[in-house]
């Protein structure tokens, strides 16, 4: 059954219009619109099916918390987890938010519902010597010289910079030679200032070296063997080769390495208001949760380390 026959067009437009609106003012990713869509359609097309009726403006001003329940735990029934229940929550608060705002719906049962709770999820680093092992594989893994340092810089820009893979893909030819610093622009379009070690830019400089095209002031950084830029998925390969080589745990991503990067900086005494700003966080609480895996790995050494009996 399509979107247009379960739900009136009505409300499908005012479906795209969020979604536009969220994309283009709010600065969210394609991936997260693209979730957006997924979860806020599959949730009307439980709403159509559960009322029986039109899910129009009428419809989704009155929607009740008895509603929202039944909605929870039919989504519990296809076993989904409490995380992506959690995930589809935030879309249908986020649209009903932009409902308030451009058409007066203002319902309380869905601002105030929270949905189920979550144990709060720690990221995964890798150690400092899995990180220097995926990095020096990294550097031999091609049969073409270029592609190896292509390779290793990407990596080394993630872990030594902590940028994210689309941000270190973003990258122009003419942000190069890399200065000591470079203004990153991230999730929400918030710019922020990070600085460059030399062993990162030294990788670049070298890439660029062996690198058989030639660029253009507003060409991407970063290319494929046809000269294209880079795509995603062939550093996440490349990761995951590496993870099976070298038999790291499937929690070696390239986005672990900006978690690396930003574990190891708080383990070496950096403070945590430093971190926020070098990884781009909105608020402090995105970050507090690498303290937890500082404070797990302090747990794990000293039941290691400490005599059992005194």
């Amino acid at each position: 059954m399509t979107e247009e026959k379960v739900i009136s067009q009505k409300t499908t437009l005012l479906v795209e219009n969020w979604l536009t609106s969220t994309l283009e003012i709010r600065g969210a990713q394609p991936n997260t619109i693209k979730a957006y869509k997924q979860d806020i359609y599959k949730f009307l097309n439980f709403l159509s099916r559960y009322s029986q009726e039109e899910i129009g403006k009428a419809y989704l001003s009155n929607l009740d918390r008895v509603t929202l329940r039944s909605w929870i735990s039919s989504e519990k029934k296809q076993n989904l987890s409490n995380r992506s229940i959690s995930r589809s929550v935030s879309a249908i608060k986020s649209f009903y938010d932009w409902l308030f705002l451009n058409e007066g719906i203002d319902n309380a049962f869905v601002s105030n519902f929270t949905g189920p709770k979550l144990k709060p999820r720690l990221p995964r680093p890798l150690s400092v010597k899995d990180t220097k092992d995926l990095l020096n594989f990294t550097s031999r893994d091609s049969s073409k010289s270029w592609v190896s340092s292509r390779n290793l810089a990407v990596l080394t820009l993630l872990y030594g910079c902590g940028l994210r893979i689309s941000e270190a893909l973003d990258l122009p030819f003419k942000s190069t030679p890399l200065p000591d610093s470079i203004k990153i622009r991230g999730k929400g379009n918030k710019d922020r200032i990070i600085p460059i070690l030399p062993i990162a830019q030294d990788s670049v400089n070298n890439y660029l070296r062996l690198c058989p095209f030639v660029f253009k002031l507003n060409d991407p950084l970063f290319v494929g063997v046809r000269g294209q830029k880079l795509n995603p998925k062939i550093v996440q390969n490349l990761v995951a080769s590496a993870r099976i080589s070298l038999g790291l745990p499937a929690t070696a991503t390239p986005h672990a390495l900006r978690h690396s990067f930003a574990t190891h900086l708080l383990s070496a005494g950096g403070d945590l208001r430093t971190i926020q700003e070098l990884l781009g966080h909105s608020s402090l609480s995105s970050t507090q949760i690498y303290t937890g895996v500082d404070e797990k790995r302090l747990m794990e050494v000293f039941k290691k380390t400490h005599p059992s009996e005194i």
